[in-house]
């Protein structure tokens, strides 16, 4: 089912794709993090690495919960997005040879994920709350500031060291 697909009629049907959408985005990033995990060579940057890759399974916990408050089992869509993302860098991990650089790559990847998550929670929110569902809207919120704590942790990590680093 595709965005702008014939399925979804409703504000609720929208609401519902995008909930399959992050799930299915979460998903995905979980099983990506390890790899990233094993590439980074900063020691500050794996431990951050590890600590999201616990917040993301809860991310998926919460998703879930948020299906089960709405009536619906938890399902995810093809989101090509977060697959173009991750792919991409994928690539760019594996054209790296530099370590301090390839640090300075994975964060810059890490955050292009952070910012599509904290846009697809913003909405999801927004749409909660406007469907009268503040139950979910609160779950939701869980998530989107871990993320954005996430992206803020990965800028001062990036501007504070690992950057200049790789620039050396």
């Amino acid at each position: 089912m595709g965005l702008f697909s014939k399925d979804i009629k409703t504000m609720d049907d929208l609401f519902v794709h995008t909930l399959q959408d992050i799930y299915y985005a979460e998903k995905k990033i979980a099983k990506s993090l390890p790899t990233m995990i094993d590439k980074a060579s900063d020691a500050q940057l794996k431990a951050d690495f590890q600590n999201h890759l616990g917040e993301t399974e809860n991310h998926i916990l919460r998703v879930e919960e948020v299906f089960r408050m709405h009536g619906i089992e938890p399902k995810a869509v093809n989101c090509p997005a977060i697959d173009g993302i991750i792919d991409e860098a994928e690539e760019i991990a594996g054209d790296v040879a530099d370590k301090q650089v390839l640090d300075a790559a994975l964060i810059a990847a890490a955050q292009a994920v952070e910012h599509y998550e904290m846009t697809r929670y913003g909405t999801l929110i927004a749409w909660a709350k406007l469907l009268g569902r503040p139950d979910c809207a609160g779950v939701l919120t869980k998530n989107l500031a871990e993320e954005k704590n996430a992206d803020t942790k990965l800028t001062k990590l990036a501007e504070s060291r690992v950057n200049l680093h790789a620039a050396e």
